[in-house]
């Protein structure tokens, strides 16, 4: 069972929850190479989370913002707003999901059971989109693990305001896919493994 707080994100209350908890964006590194052995990035997430764990602290090593996360914090509450225009809906607050070792902040809540991830993107980004239709598979790891905290749809947003005011928001629906979920229940029973064996070494 997962539990939702109604907080916002990039808090004071909302880091401290997420102190030793797996995330979306960092379930593709766990996804990669599924059905071998974890590759580097997830060995190294499995000691960062297994070291919060024990201290209770959170890892500051890599704390850092470039000017594309500059620009998604600046741009999600236009391209926000704009697709509750769009799609006629509400969006509350996407708070933060959890239990005591997996967490969830999806952009936004729509109804009961559907999620947003904005993705505020250059015009090389958008433009694909726009042409092919679908959506970024680079954040379909991601989206998924959205859709296992009680949703069964999220709409991946694209926003490019640099792009004719028509075509600035880009709107994709996914569904839950049970193959992709089944896949992700497998491999995180294999990384909490690796995140105890990591505590142990540390204890």
């Amino acid at each position: 069972m997962f539990k939702f707080h109604d907080i916002q994100q990039n808090s004071h209350e909302w880091f401290d929850l997420r102190i030793g908890k797996l995330g979306s964006s960092s379930c593709a590194k766990i996804m990669a190479n599924f059905g071998k052995s974890f590759g580097e990035p997830a060995k190294k997430l499995a000691y960062k989370l297994a070291l919060e764990r024990v201290t209770g602290k959170k890892d500051e090593t890599e704390s850092f913002t470039n000017q594309w996360m500059e620009r998604g914090h600046e741009l999600e509450p236009v391209a926000r707003e704009l697709y509750e225009i769009q799609e006629f809906t509400e969006v509350k607050n996407g708070g933060y999901f959890c239990n005591d070792k997996l967490g969830d902040s999806p952009d936004g809540i729509v109804g009961e059971n559907g999620r947003i991830e904005i993705k505020c993107v250059s015009q090389y980004s958008h433009w694909p989109l726009i042409k092919k239709g679908g959506y970024d598979l680079a954040y379909k790891w991601q989206i998924q693990w959205h859709l296992m905290f009680g949703a069964e749809w999220c709409d991946f947003i694209s926003y490019c305001p640099e792009f004719p005011e028509s075509k600035q928001l880009y709107v994709y629906t996914v569904k839950k896919d049970h193959v992709m979920q089944s896949q992700m229940q497998q491999r995180l029973i294999q990384f909490e493994d690796l995140i105890e064996e990591n505590i142990k070494h540390l204890e």
